[in-house]
């Protein structure tokens, strides 16, 4: 079963097709490349085009990445935007087949859109060659106010949390996004700082796995649709991610102005520069404790943490500043397939 979602943006009179597939059970690539040619013509006749060559196409992750651009095999403007790049989460054979074709896929892309420098430098690490685009992921900061301590407070009540110290992790339970990692680290920091508590929201895969080996301290609070209070309410906010593009739970709770401790994935150092958060060694659970119990111990110094956090987000990761350099990147891939441009 494929998930559809599209998004039609008219750009400078064309138009731009952002297209997601989502493969919720394994499928065969020709069932998704059928899939995907559906989905794109029926995009195209929303709109009136005559064919896809008179839109773009932006594929987003690596299913439709896969499937997009083998469909339209450069007939058609396409951006793609990785998200992390896909042989990240596999090894061995696979994890090299998956690199190969990253390489081959690269010349029916106008733009691999990257959403961190360091998403960007692992691709070309891989040999990855491309006319690349880097935009960072945003956060709607101007829609999110920075959340008062008595506010906060009032919080914990309704989210079945007592008082204390308060770690929280908001994202999806998985090998990706490294949850167990964090439960790897919770005894050691609570060793240091024994009154404190961790919540891990979401679901996904690793969640049975996870309920097994919960440690004292910690809790599972599973799917929760407010998962902007729970960032809210955290002392601290830990992303213990093995690996991701930039993460957008790190965005949000730096629009929240609260202290963060990251693993060093792409898009990290810089989001949580200039004294706006941790970040250490991916897969090192012990780094990861010693860094969320120092801002247990320090609230003063975890707090000026959360206010520049809150500032990188208000003048760097803004999400009106990253739709409006998106719609400039179609503009000119768009510009540049016109006849008597190059590539057109």
């Amino acid at each position: 079963m494929v998930v559809r979602r599209r998004v039609l943006l008219a750009v400078a009179g064309a138009v731009v097709v952002v297209a997601a597939l989502a493969a919720l059970v394994a499928a065969r690539t020709g069932t998704e490349l059928a899939a995907a040619r559906r989905l794109l013509d029926a995009s195209v006749e929303d709109v009136g085009a005559a064919d896809l060559r008179e839109a773009g196409v932006h594929l987003h992750s690596s299913k439709a990445g896969l499937a997009g651009r083998l469909a339209l095999r450069g007939r058609v403007p396409t951006v793609f935007q990785p998200h992390g790049w896909s042989f990240y989460a596999v090894t061995g054979a696979t994890r090299r087949a998956a690199v190969v074709w990253e390489r081959a896929g690269a010349r029916w892309a106008d733009r691999i859109l990257c959403v961190s420098a360091g998403e960007r430098a692992r691709g070309s690490a891989a040999r990855i060659r491309a006319r690349w685009a880097v935009i960072p992921n945003g956060t709607d900061v101007e829609a999110i106010a920075l959340p008062t301590e008595r506010a906060r407070a009032a919080l914990r009540p309704r989210l079945g949390v007592g008082p204390g110290p308060l770690v929280v992790f908001v994202g999806r339970i998985d090998r990706a996004k490294g949850p167990d990692v964090l439960l790897d680290a919770w005894p050691a920091v609570t060793a240091a700082v024994p009154e404190a508590r961790l919540m891990v929201v979401g679901e996904g895969p690793l969640l049975p796995a996870l309920a097994a080996r919960v440690p004292a301290g910690a809790g599972l609070a599973g799917h929760r649709d407010d998962p902007e209070a729970w960032l809210a309410a955290a002392d601290v906010v830990a992303i213990p991610s093995r690996w991701e593009g930039m993460s957008l739970t790190m965005l949000d709770a730096m629009a929240l102005g609260r202290p963060i401790v990251s693993a060093d994935i792409p898009g990290a150092v810089d989001a949580l520069a200039g004294g706006a958060g941790a970040v250490v060694p991916a897969e090192d659970p012990p780094a990861l404790a010693a860094a969320i119990a120092e801002r247990l111990l320090d609230p003063v110094a975890a707090a000026a943490e959360g206010r520049a956090a809150r500032h990188r987000a208000e003048t760097v990761f803004a999400l009106r500043t990253a739709l409006a350099r998106t719609a400039d990147l179609y503009r000119r891939v768009l510009a540049d397939r016109r006849p008597g441009r190059p590539g057109g």
